[in-house]
C-alpha cells in the first residue's frame, strides 16, 4: 500500500519565463491577469508573449485549476471572447512542453508552464553542456538551453 502512495505522487508545476523577463515573482492574481490577457507588459514595459498547451493536455488542465484557480473551459471563453469581438488575442497554443520550452526561448518576454520534471532535464542538459564546453549553436534539438541560461522559473505568491 505503501508503494502505492509513493508513485502516485503528482509532480509540481513551474511557471517559466524568457531569460531576458526581469520579473523572478508574480502573484497569483498578476498569474491569472496574464493569462486571462489583461496584463500585456511586464515591468519594464516589454510585451508579454504567453504560451499554452492545448486545452485538453493534462498539464494545461492541471494548471488552469491549480494556479489560475479557473476551469480550462472558462479560460478557452475569455480567450475566444477576446478574439471574436477584436479587443485582444488568445495566448499561442503549442503540442508539447518541449514546443513550449522551445518558444519560450526564442520569444523575448515569453511566459509557460512546464512540469517540475521538465525543468530537471532541462537543468541536467545545461549542466551537460557546460561541461563539456559545447557551443549552444552546437546544442542537438532535445537540449533545451538558451545561450543565456536555462528558462527563468518565477515564484508564484499568494
Amino acid at each position: 500500500m505503501l508503494a502505492c502512495l509513493v508513485t502516485s505522487q503528482v509532480s509540481a508545476i513551474e511557471v517559466v519565463t524568457h531569460p531576458q523577463v526581469v520579473e523572478s515573482n508574480l502573484t497569483k492574481s498578476q498569474l491569472r491577469r496574464i493569462y486571462t490577457m489583461r496584463q500585456l507588459r511586464w515591468s519594464d514595459n516589454s510585451a508579454i508573449s504567453v504560451f499554452v498547451l492545448p486545452s485538453q493536455h493534462k498539464l494545461h488542465k492541471r494548471f488552469a485549476k491549480e494556479k489560475l484557480q479557473i476551469f480550462p473551459y472558462q479560460l478557452n471563453r475569455i480567450w475566444h471572447k477576446l478574439t471574436y469581438s477584436g479587443l485582444g488575442v488568445a495566448p499561442t497554443i503549442v503540442a508539447s512542453e518541449q514546443e513550449l520550452i522551445q518558444a519560450i526561448i526564442k520569444t523575448p518576454g515569453a511566459i509557460g508552464y512546464i512540469d517540475d520534471k521538465t525543468l530537471i532535464k532541462i537543468k541536467q542538459s545545461e549542466i551537460t553542456i557546460s561541461h563539456r564546453n559545447i557551443d549552444v549553436a552546437d546544442m542537438e534539438d532535445n537540449q533545451q538551453v538558451s545561450s543565456k541560461g536555462v528558462v527563468n522559473v518565477v515564484k508564484i505568491k499568494d
